[in-house]
């Protein structure tokens, strides 16, 4: 039987880029919008990660379907006003975000990302940085439940041509956690996103990372090399 491939799947908002500026701006934008009350900070920043109906809900629990849907719309706008019209420059990349990629990269393992972002939304992202050729399996909120529902890892083992034992999901929030173990897949989580560390463990992060340049060490522990 042939070796499945080594699989290391990361999560990009809060855990490629830091792209929180402009999504608590767009979200209390589209509150405002409605009439709603002010959102703290905080709030908004625990939701990303989700798709962005599902993120919505959770910030406005009491409301129809029908206004989270309408509301997630009038987000997509104002967030691509505030990216291309008002011409923000691109969400920054952690520290150490290149130079690792690059090097999983050049040893072999395959990597990929699952984000609740669009398809549009992240291939913006990888082109800004110029990291698209690293990824061979791109899963977005567009083709698949919102974390922490399996699909994205699943999807992403079967297009790599990986197994579950041989993947490593890498995040900064619970549902990424959640995600790789209703998957089977290891989790791995970073405390430089927007959940904390202890949250991660205990959502089933088998370690969490405080340094982009931790990352190789532990994936080569955990699902052997390339």
């Amino acid at each position: 039987m042939a070796a499945h491939n080594k699989l290391v799947i990361f999560d990009c908002d809060g855990t490629l880029v830091d792209s929180q500026h402009m999504i608590v701006s767009a979200m209390h934008e589209t509150f405002a919008s409605r009439g709603l009350p002010t959102l703290d900070d905080l709030a908004v920043r625990r939701i990303v990660g989700l798709s962005l109906v599902e993120a919505i809900a959770t910030l406005l629990p009491d409301a129809e379907t029908e206004l989270h849907t309408e509301m997630a719309e009038f987000y997509k706008g104002v967030f691509y006003r505030l990216r291309v019209e008002e011409g923000a420059g691109p969400d920054p990349l952690y520290q150490g975000t290149r130079e690792v990629l690059e090097s999983l990269n050049a040893e072999g393992y395959l990597l990929g990302v699952a984000t609740g972002n669009s398809m549009r939304g992240l291939k913006r992202v990888l082109d800004e940085h110029g990291l698209g050729h690293l990824f061979v399996t791109l899963q977005t909120a567009d083709a698949h439940p919102s974390k922490p529902h399996p699909s994205m890892v699943q999807t992403a083992i079967v297009e790599a041509g990986s197994a579950e034992g041989v993947t490593m999901m890498i995040g900064d929030t619970t549902f990424d956690m959640m995600m790789a173990r209703n998957a089977r897949a290891h989790a791995l989580g970073v405390d430089w996103g927007y959940h904390a560390g202890d949250e991660l463990q205990a959502a089933g992060a088998v370690e969490v990372m405080s340094s982009f340049y931790d990352i190789p060490a532990h994936v080569e522990a955990l699902i052997g090399t390339a």
